[in-house]
């Protein structure tokens, strides 16, 4: 049993590890750097599933990765937010930040539960439209305990489809804000403001903002990392309020609170690479290393997509993340103009 344990992660490493390296490498060619390194390792998961025989032994250490290299993926990530660089940007950037998490969060995940979405899949997309696309939604889902395999199974598939939802809204915002740049006689500050502070995913941000010129560029990414910031007391209010609001967890009411240590770790490695004197190259490397084992534990969870359900469930979802999406960029247009 052991021995089979050991191959299966084996396989499992071999087969995610391949998805993540080709997802990074194919982020850099045109066109698709826009889509994002671990959009392309997810996609790449889920076409590896006509290997049948292989993803079927290799199922138990596709388990194992989703769930401890998305915690260990997020840990590194930390070494990307340069905390000085955020205090640079002021008050004003962090409170836009904290207004854009929380009213998004709140608003795509009400509008989901109108429309009669899931309330696990609900606040999934709401985290991933709020936050930073598929990190966040990897950071959230932990938060949302299961008391069954049947339960984790589905958790499983709504991770997928809250990263599909987010990612193909943030292209499409991406190639709406590019076209609509000469209509809005923006600075470019203001043009990077609005890009990072109404996009989802970091490399949505920085293909936008990168449209601007230098300067709107270091405004975007500036934005959309003081977004990515609240990546952490995000993850422990929505556990504590998930816990406290789902009947999933009513027959274990007495359990501790779901405090989530891995984004501690996350914070430790913000403050280590803003502090200490690592050098460009060794954190550049560990941000590349942080996106190579998150890209592993997206291949995983592609590995183990069910399409059908997917196909099914996701109208609904994806209607209310385009909603939340449109009134965020409008709200951002504003905001921009008036305050930056």
């Amino acid at each position: 049993m052991t021995q089979f344990k050991t191959l299966s992660f084996y396989i499992a490493f071999g087969l995610t590890l391949l998805c993540a390296v080709l997802g990074s490498l194919l982020a850099n060619l045109p066109y698709l750097n826009i889509v994002g390194a671990l959009v392309i390792s997810l996609i790449l998961g889920m076409l590896l599933q006509v290997f049948r025989p292989a993803v079927q032994v290799a199922k138990p250490g596709i388990g194992f990765i989703s769930n401890k290299f998305l915690r260990l993926g997020i840990i590194l990530l930390g070494f990307k937010l340069n905390l000085v660089d955020l205090a640079h940007a002021g008050v004003k950037t962090i409170v836009l930040a904290i207004g854009i998490v929380t009213l998004t969060i709140l608003l795509a995940y009400n509008i989901a539960r109108k429309l009669g979405v899931d309330p696990q899949l609900a606040i999934l997309t709401a985290s991933g439209t709020g936050i930073c696309g598929a990190a966040a939604v990897m950071g959230i889902s932990p938060q949302l305990q299961t008391t069954s395999a049947a339960q984790e199974e589905q958790k499983r598939e709504d991770e997928v489809l809250a990263v599909a939802i987010v990612a193909i809204l943030g292209t499409l915002f991406t190639l709406i804000e590019i076209v609509i740049k000469p209509l809005l006689h923006m600075t470019p500050t203001q043009f990077g403001v609005m890009a990072g502070g109404s996009l989802h995913e970091i490399a949505h941000a920085v293909a936008t903002g990168g449209a601007g010129g230098p300067v709107s560029l270091d405004s975007a990414i500036i934005t959309k990392l003081s977004r990515v910031l609240m990546l952490a007391p995000a993850t422990l209010i929505i556990g504590i309020w998930y816990q406290k609001n789902q009947s999933v967890t009513q027959t274990s009411a007495r359990q501790k609170l779901p405090i989530p240590w891995f984004m501690a770790g996350f914070i430790l490695a913000s403050v280590i690479g803003t502090f200490l004197p690592l050098g460009a190259t060794v954190l550049n490397a560990l941000v590349k290393l942080a996106y190579i084992i998150l890209g592993m534990a997206m291949a995983a969870l592609g590995l183990s997509v069910n399409f059908k359900v997917i196909l099914h469930r996701g109208g609904k979802a994806f209607l209310a993340a385009f909603l939340t999406s449109v009134v965020l960029l409008g709200a951002m247009i504003i905001i921009s103009k008036i305050g930056f």
